[in-house]
């Protein structure tokens, strides 16, 4: 006689995830969009003079308006994700007025080349003054330790 052979075990379906590759392919885009991201925040190209100064902290939920100056004088707002377009000072004016009146507490940040005319970006804060915009701010760039020596 044969001996008998134990009865076949029914297999249950395993009710797990598997993660493994989930992580594997949240970490790549990680990896990418921090690659990727300093490269979108500079869309109009501006040299800026280097300054040794104390850096002001600016929160990523601040409303927080950036107009740069070129070298060749001209002005650009830059909105977000859109390529920023050259403006005339007056309708620079007119969009501060609208945007610092729906939201008083708008910080507006000039970026000046080094190379543009200082009274350009003079003209730029006094006209946005003079529409009682007072949250005014320059951006630099901090100066190169290695250029120094």
């Amino acid at each position: 006689m044969e001996p008998m052979a134990p009865p076949a075990q029914k297999r249950r379906p395993m009710a797990e995830i598997n993660v493994v590759p989930y992580i594997d392919v949240m970490l790549v885009l990680l990896i990418i969009f921090m690659v990727t991201a300093p490269m979108l925040v500079q869309s109009v190209p501006v040299n800026l003079p280097a300054v040794d100064s104390t850096p002001t902290e600016i929160e990523p939920d601040d409303s927080t308006i950036i107009i740069s100056v070129d070298a060749r004088g001209l002005y650009f707002i830059e909105r977000g994700e859109e390529q920023p377009r050259a403006m005339a000072l007056a309708d620079v004016q007119d969009y501060a007025r609208k945007i610092t009146a729906q939201v008083p507490a708008t910080k507006l940040l000039i970026r000046g080349d080094e190379n543009v005319p200082y009274g350009k970006v003079v003209v730029l804060m006094g006209s946005l003054q003079s529409i009682g915009v007072n949250n005014i701010g320059l951006i630099t760039e901090a100066p190169d330790p290695e250029a120094s020596r």
